[in-house]
């Protein structure tokens, strides 16, 4: 891989290497991956192509984005499945039509179009896939219960950011690590990312995965105690259960290096939170009808609004709008103002990836008419 960067990466681990020896068998790192197969034929291609666009929401601030290569498509979809099923058995069979409804693929070629190979852009699908896995297996629908769910969680991040134990206890912590489907894809997703991130880079990573990982308690524990937070609590929750992990990696996959100092910079800490917050009310509001079908009261940022200020459920969710809209625009005007002040090369094609990023998620989610359908609102 050829990377540029504006700081010196520094050298892998040194000495008798019996650390790094037994840090490789717990992430599994796998052999480097065959070289990329021929294009998918075309009756592959053109079912591809086929996928309906779906209907934007009224009013929602989004920028159109050109549809992704329909062959990188189609051979991200390929690769994840064969991850999922071969090497970390993430699923078993009667998920599958779920697996291939989620269209990975569309997702992560329209987020990361500078992705510089399939590999490369490997490295975010397989996180992606990881990371729903927790979520749907920990969390939500797929056995997923708050209850406990401090522990599992825990026990999973240990997959990301490993345990420095004693030699009694460590053999024992790297057989829990293929446990259970999430920890195995993430223990496998995290080898892959450590193939191409610096260290910096996969720091920056675990850190964001922490924060995730702190939403989905918050959450969990409303959830056990029947409480519907303040819309502004929801947002403070939404800030950290949200798709940060994803655009932070974005020179990772582009092949380059956002240097930590700069990644670091209050101002480049809030465009990321702000780009965070933004794409995650994108996904409450086109998950807004899924999520009315689950048992109970799903929190989302319409539902929050309705209950706490007393608004009908269109009101509530078109304020929801309002809300992304203006979240939309301030991120927008802090990331220029942030280029404009900081002309570094690496700054600058980070702030375009995570712009690109929003995009692609906005457009992943209307696309994704498996998924999703919109409120008989208009």
């Amino acid at each position: 891989m050829h990377r540029t960067s504006d700081s010196p990466r520094l050298a892998g681990p040194t000495g008798l290497g019996t650390t790094a020896a037994r840090l490789a068998q717990a992430y599994r790192l796998p052999e480097p991956p065959p070289e990329p197969p021929e294009p998918p034929e075309p009756d592959v291609r053109a079912a591809v192509e086929a996928q309906p666009a779906g209907t934007p929401i009224p009013g929602l601030y989004h920028h159109p984005v050109p549809e992704p290569d329909p062959a990188r498509v189609a051979e991200v979809d390929r690769r994840a499945k064969a991850w999922a099923v071969e090497e970390v058995e993430l699923y078993p069979p009667e998920w599958e039509d779920q697996f291939d409804g989620f269209g990975i693929g569309r997702y992560m070629a329209a987020c990361h179009p500078d992705a510089p190979t399939t590999d490369h852009l490997m490295i975010a699908t397989r996180l992606m896939v990881a990371e729903n896995a927790v979520d749907d297996c920990y969390c939500e629908d797929h056995g997923g219960s708050p209850v406990g769910l401090g522990g599992r969680l825990l026990l999973a991040h240990t997959a990301l950011d490993p345990l420095h134990t004693t030699r009694e206890y460590e053999p024992e912590w790297t057989r829990s690590l293929q446990s259970d489907g999430p920890r195995r894809a993430y223990s496998s997703a995290m080898g892959y990312f450590l193939r191409q991130a610096t260290a910096s880079q996969a720091d920056r990573f675990r850190h964001d995965i922490a924060r995730l990982h702190l939403g989905y308690l918050a959450e969990g524990a409303w959830d056990q105690t029947d409480h519907v937070p303040e819309v502004w609590e929801y947002l403070a929750m939404r800030q950290f259960n949200n798709f940060r992990p994803c655009p932070t990696i974005t020179d990772t996959v582009g092949g380059y290096e956002l240097p930590a100092d700069l990644h670091a910079q209050p101002a480049m800490q809030r465009v990321i939170a702000l780009a965070g917050n933004a794409t995650t009310i994108v996904n409450d509001l086109y998950s807004y009808t899924k999520e009315l079908k689950s048992p109970g009261l799903h929190l989302n940022l319409p539902v929050v609004i309705s209950e706490r200020e007393g608004l009908p459920a269109r009101e509530a969710y078109l304020k929801a709008i309002e809300v992304h809209n203006e979240l939309m625009h301030t991120f927008e005007a802090e990331a220029a103002a942030l280029a404009a002040a900081c002309p570094v090369p690496s700054a600058q094609r980070f702030l375009r990836g995570v712009a690109t990023w929003v995009d692609g998620n906005h457009y992943w989610h209307q696309s994704n008419t498996y998924r999703y359908s919109l409120p008989d609102f208009w």
